[in-house]
C-alpha cells in the first residue's frame, strides 16, 4: 500500500514540475489573464495541432518570449496578432480572422450542412412516395 501511495506522490510531483512555460509569472492578475488567453490563440508551427502554451518546441518557447515582451512594450492583442499574422501567415491563429482569403473557411461548413440536410430532406421524402410492399409485412 506505501508503494503505490509513494508512486502516486511522485507521479503528481512530475507532472506538477514539467510545466511547458518557465517564463516568471506577470505581477499583474489581468496581464497574466491576458497572456494566457494570447498563447492560447496562438499555433504551434512545428506541431501544428499544438498551441504554443502546450508546446515545448523550441520555437514555441520563442514565440512565448516575443509575446511576453511585445505585452510589456504596450502592444495589444490585435497588434500582436498582426505581427504574427504577417510574419507567419493566416495559419499560425487558431481562430482565422474573417477576410477575403479565409471566407471560405467560415463558409463551407455552413455549406457543406446545407447540402447535407437537403440531400435528407429529398432521401426521405421520396422514400415517403414509395409503395409499401404488404407481402414483406405480412411474413
Amino acid at each position: 500500500m506505501k508503494r503505490v501511495l509513494v508512486f502516486f506522490v511522485a507521479l503528481l510531483i512530475s507532472l506538477t514540475a514539467s510545466a511547458i512555460d518557465t517564463g516568471a509569472a506577470f505581477e499583474d492578475p489581468e496581464m497574466q489573464a491576458r497572456y494566457e488567453n494570447l498563447i492560447s490563440e496562438v499555433r504551434c508551427l512545428v506541431c501544428q495541432n499544438q498551441t504554443i502554451k502546450d508546446s515545448n518546441v523550441f520555437l514555441a518557447a520563442d514565440l512565448r518570449r516575443e509575446i511576453r515582451r511585445m505585452m510589456t512594450e504596450g502592444m495589444t492583442d490585435a497588434e500582436i496578432a498582426d505581427f504574427l499574422v504577417a510574419r507567419y501567415g493566416d495559419f499560425v491563429l487558431y481562430n482565422p480572422r474573417k477576410s477575403g482569403r479565409t471566407l471560405i473557411l467560415w463558409i463551407t461548413p455552413a455549406l457543406l450542412l446545407g447540402i447535407g440536410a437537403f440531400v435528407i430532406v429529398r432521401v426521405v421524402r421520396d422514400r415517403m412516395k414509395m409503395p409499401i410492399d404488404d407481402d414483406a409485412l405480412k411474413s
